[in-house]
């Protein structure tokens, strides 16, 4: 199943490219033509790009869900039950091949990054710990992406619930401090799983910790949980909901 999901990559490599270039152009656009976070300590390139790669995470969510939907309504699913295969065996090659996406996207970033001035800062065991947290994050994305790809059912409907990831995307310090926000917001951004992750990508790198509440002060443990309690949840319901299809 995985094979299957990377052979499209050939197939159709204007969507891979970009995929790869529209966190890229964000990162530039935030970096360069906005720019300047608020109650951003030191350079804001050194803030902005750990939020970039965790928000990341998030992006490319649409072309699972539509491929997902796509399987279902060709008929393809058909023919692969009749195989001698687990029922989880299509969503978990697909949650691989889009994993393995990722991990070319987090190279893509990292290398315009460096190109535009950023530098880690922490040790190669620290680089090894926030791309296995990113790569963590954007697995249990994914999971929560088959999910409502099947709850819409078409591809049709896709855009509708994409809709409605992005705000939680945004809604992250991936681009400010929650400190610079109203009271009630920043509350809500410092909980988010994105601020999290890129919380402690920030501090592995050798920033410096956020504002002192128990969300920033805690970031690598919430950047574990909430990835894990998102697999325990949408894994199990993504498979069950598939054998439900199924019959």
């Amino acid at each position: 199943m995985t094979r299957r999901e990377l052979a499209h990559w050939a197939r159709q490599p204007v969507e891979v490219l970009v995929g790869l270039a529209f966190p890229v152009m964000l990162l530039l656009m935030f970096g360069h033509l906005i720019g300047g976070g608020r109650d951003v300590e030191g350079a804001y390139i050194a803030f902005l790009v750990p939020g970039m790669l965790a928000l990341t995470m998030a992006f490319g969510l649409d072309a699972t869900m539509t491929a997902v939907t796509q399987d279902l309504g060709k008929g393809v699913i058909d023919r692969f039950r009749s195989l001698p295969m687990a029922d989880s065996a299509v969503l978990v090659g697909r949650s691989v091949a889009d994993l393995l996406q990722s991990a070319l996207s987090l190279i893509v970033m990292t290398g315009v990054a460096y190109a535009i001035g950023w530098r880690w800062n922490g040790g190669s065991a620290a680089l090894l710990g926030a791309l296995g947290l990113l790569l963590l994050l954007r697995f249990a994305m994914l999971w929560l992406g088959i999910h409502l790809a099947m709850v819409a059912g078409r591809p049709q409907l896709v855009q509708a619930v994409q809709i409605l990831i992005w705000p939680a995307g945004f809604l992250s310090n991936a681009f400010a401090t929650p400190a610079s926000m109203p009271g009630w917001l920043g509350t809500a951004v410092e909980w988010n799983p994105l601020s999290a992750t890129a919380t402690s990508v920030r501090e592995l790198s050798g920033l410096a910790a956020g504002s002192g509440s128990w969300a920033a002060e805690h970031a690598q443990l919430l950047a574990l949980v909430w990835p894990l309690l998102l697999v325990a949840v949408f894994f199990p319901l993504a498979v069950r909901r598939f054998v439900r299809l199924s019959h």
